[in-house]
């Protein structure tokens, strides 16, 4: 007869699952092996790599307008922010200014990116916790945006539009009326986000006192963006080292001290009212003149080192270019926000349920192929 475990004995045995590669709630092919007593999380263990294509190794074969190409399929949500870090590093170790259209233009480009990323995180995250109407009117909010992306870029989703000295066309005759549109609507529906699901006492007993993680741990651990912010770190790349236009525009710095999962949504929810500040300030002073500076034919930086940081949607990305002085660089790394933040899932998880670490993951607002480059 088979030996009968007591039950003291079958408590203590530690219980494996896997979430992923293939699930949901990890939204990309990323798995997570997960170690349980019983409901409980001890220990949270990140698998990554299922759709490394190897891009930082293929940058150094390519042009540097080629390499745009390669950024926003990386954080394909934060698609102009991404290209921007190439241009801005290949900008800078060539002394070139850029005209100031271009800076109008990016720095609305880079908000209405920001906020479309924000809205399909939300309707994404209230599904996650059983709100499939977020669903439906995350995507329905976002369209808008994707269309005048179509408009002035012919992309929906991965752009590329930035170049290194500037734009690949002008924007549409109609993107500043589009835009206008966009923000006047959007002001009325945003506070529906609220009423949905911010003050939905379900949703806060899910989230709040939820995946705690103290701005030293933040800190410590390097996580930026608005997970970063949700636990009082100020570290917004716009404020620390302005780029484009943000040191001439007046927006706050979205900042909460609780460092829980909710602490993360209201982060969010907060920089969408502050994208809309921005662009307004911006939409109807957009300067006459070229979309593109004087650029050669063949690009080749100095030889050194260069480096840009921007703050995408999920947090600081940063570009390093090492250049021999040829047209391919000769190194090329990216500094993911994704990749940094995720190592901090384990901590934020453990000695909660398993329920919470679905909320915990979604508050992080991971993009897989930004970690697996």
């Amino acid at each position: 007869m088979a030996e009968i475990l007591e039950v003291k004995d079958i408590a203590q045995q530690e219980y494996l699952i896997n979430m992923g590669p293939q699930h949901p709630s990890t939204h990309g092919v990323m798995r997570l092996v997960v170690s349980l007593n019983g409901e409980i999380v001890k220990n949270v263990q990140p698998h990554c790599g299922y759709i490394h294509r190897g891009i930082e190794k293929m940058c150094e074969k390519l042009t540097y307008p080629q390499i745009i190409h390669l950024t926003d399929r990386m954080d394909y949500l934060s698609a102009h922010m991404n290209n921007a870090s190439v241009c801005l590093t290949v900008e800078k170790a060539l002394g070139i200014e850029i005209p100031e259209r271009v800076k109008y233009i990016r720095t609305i480009m880079d908000e209405l990116q920001r906020i479309a990323s924000h809205q399909l995180w939300w309707c994404a995250f209230g599904m996650d916790l059983g709100g499939l109407t977020c669903f439906f009117y995350g995507l329905r909010d976002r369209e808008p945006i994707l269309d005048i992306f179509e408009e002035s870029t012919g992309s929906r989703l991965i752009q590329s539009y930035y170049t290194p000295g500037g734009l690949m066309n002008d924007i549409h005759p109609d993107f500043q009326k589009k835009v206008k549109e966009f923000i006047k609507y959007f002001r009325k529906i945003l506070p529906e986000y609220d009423q949905l699901l911010t003050g939905n006492v379900i949703f806060q007993e899910r989230t709040k006192g939820i995946g705690i993680l103290s701005k030293e741990e933040a800190i410590n651990r390097g996580l930026t963006g608005p997970s970063g912010r949700g636990s009082g770190f100020a570290c917004d790349v716009r404020k620390r080292a302005p780029y484009h236009l943000y040191d001439k525009v007046d927006f706050k710095e979205c900042l909460y001290e609780e460092g829980d999962t909710f602490a993360r949504y209201k982060v969010r929810i907060d920089e969408m009212w502050e994208s809309m500040k921005i662009i307004e300030q911006l939409i109807d002073n957009i300067p006459e003149g070229d979309y593109t500076a004087k650029m050669k034919a063949v690009i080749k930086l100095p030889e050194g080192e260069f480096f840009q940081r921007v703050e995408t949607a999920r947090g600081e990305l940063i570009c390093f270019i090492v250049s021999d002085g040829n047209k391919n660089p000769l190194r090329v790394k990216f500094r993911s926000p994704n990749l940094i933040n995720l190592a901090s899932l384990n901590v934020m998880s453990k000695d909660f349920k398993i329920a919470d670490l679905v909320a915990i993951s979604g508050s992080l607002d991971l993009v897989i192929p930004c970690m697996d480059r």
